[in-house]
């Protein structure tokens, strides 16, 4: 059994698409954000970033004490490897699957992020900050879509890869883009969104942008 410690945020979401797509048993832990719930004590002994996701797997492969993971890439690679699914056991294959989970960590991640604060929960509407992670969104954007040229996942078969970006494509309203404009990326988008165990996952999750009924602080 896994504890799974989750809100409904894309980096939550990859997570649990994977769960739901290997059907391992878990328990989902809510981590309320907006009441402050990942400063807890409790929370910070398993994360301590003090950011959801995170994880305990209370049975690992090696048959030791629980496993403490938090950072969503690290425990999609995790739970791949532990599971030897959705990665591939050649080392090439290993390799391009993980270059893209790490470019989703590193660029899509942060400045989709960065888009989505500023675009709908900031106080302060700020043009330039605005301008500048919609541009880079934008970029991001445009190099999934040429990626995804010719192919039906990101990296091979799909993957950790496409679990991780999916989540991020999901709000592209709130992050200034239209799908219209990447023909692959929509594609693709589409086509990922019709498996049950992505549905599953987002089924009575709240959209973290239409519900922003007030703004977040830089602590959330």
């Amino acid at each position: 059994m896994i504890d799974f410690y989750f809100s409904g945020t894309p980096n939550g979401l990859k997570v649990k698409i994977f769960l739901e797509e290997t059907g391992l048993a878990y328990r989902p832990i809510p981590v309320s954000l907006s009441r402050g719930e990942q400063f807890s004590v409790g929370f910070l002994a398993i994360s301590p970033n003090s950011k959801i996701p995170a994880i305990v797997d209370n049975s690992p492969a090696d048959g030791g004490e629980p496993a403490t993971l938090f950072e969503s890439g690290a425990i999609l690679q995790y739970l791949a490897e532990k599971t030897g699914l959705f990665i591939p056991a050649n080392p090439r294959g290993r390799n391009e699957v993980l270059q893209w989970l790490f470019w989703q960590m590193a660029g899509l991640g942060p400045m989709a992020g960065q888009m989505g604060y500023f675009n709908v929960y900031a106080t302060q509407k700020i043009p330039f900050a605005i301008e500048r992670y919609c541009r880079e969104t934008t970029r991001l954007y445009g190099v999934l879509d040429r990626r995804l040229a010719g192919r039906d996942y990101i990296a091979g078969d799909y993957s950790i890869a496409d679990m991780a970006c999916y989540p991020w494509i999901v709000p592209h309203s709130a992050h200034g883009q239209n799908l219209r404009d990447f023909p692959n990326l929509q594609r693709w988008f589409s086509a990922l969104g019709e498996r049950p165990a992505v549905q599953r996952s987002y089924a009575g999750v709240e959209d973290v942008y239409l519900s922003a009924g007030k703004p977040v602080t830089e602590k959330t």
